[in-house]
C-alpha cells in the first residue's frame, strides 16, 4: 500500500524531531535531511508490502484507501532505490540530485539552493541520471 502524502510527510517530520543529535544549520540541510527520510519511509513501506504480498496473507484495505493501493509502485520504488544506490557510488551528486528531486520533490532552483551549485549544472546533471537511470531499471 502506497502512504498518502499527507502521512508521509507527517512520518518524516516524526523521524526528523525524535534525532535529538540533529540540528539543522540552514534550509537546504534540512531539505536535505527531509529528502532523505522520506526515501527511507517509501522503500520501508515498500518492502513491507512486498513481503506481506509474499507470505504473511491478505492486507486488509478499506474502499476508501483502495485507490492508494499499488504493488508495482512499491516493486518499482525498490528497482529504483536499488539503481540509485548503484548511481552513488560513482557519482553523488548525481544520485543526491535524484533523491533530492524525486523523493523530497524540490524543484530545480530549491535543488541547485540545497546544493549550492547553478541552476544550469542542476537540470544538467538531473538529463543524466535519469538517463543512466532509466538504462538501468528498463536495461536497453
Amino acid at each position: 500500500m502506497t502512504l498518502q502524502t499527507t502521512a508521509l510527510v507527517h512520518e518524516a517530520y516524526l523521524k526528523l524531531i525524535d534525532q535529538h543529535s540533529v540540528s539543522f544549520e540552514n534550509r537546504a540541510q534540512f531539505f536535505a535531511l527531509s529528502a532523505t527520510a522520506m526515501r527511507r519511509i517509501l522503500l520501508d513501506n515498500a518492502r513491507r508490502h512486498s513481503s506481506a504480498k509474499r507470505g504473511s496473507g491478505g492486507v486488509r484495505v478499506s474502499l476508501d484507501d483502495a485507490a492508494e493501493i499499488s504493488a508495482d509502485v512499491n516493486e518499482d520504488l525498490i528497482v529504483l532505490d536499488m539503481a540509485l544506490q548503484e548511481l552513488e557510488k560513482f557519482d553523488a551528486q548525481q544520485a543526491k540530485i535524484i533523491e533530492l528531486r524525486y523523493f523530497g520533490g524540490l524543484t530545480i532552483e530549491e535543488t541547485a539552493e540545497v546544493l549550492q551549485i547553478s541552476p544550469a549544472t542542476i537540470k544538467r546533471e538531473w538529463t543524466m541520471a535519469r538517463a543512466w537511470l532509466y538504462k538501468k531499471i528498463v536495461g536497453e
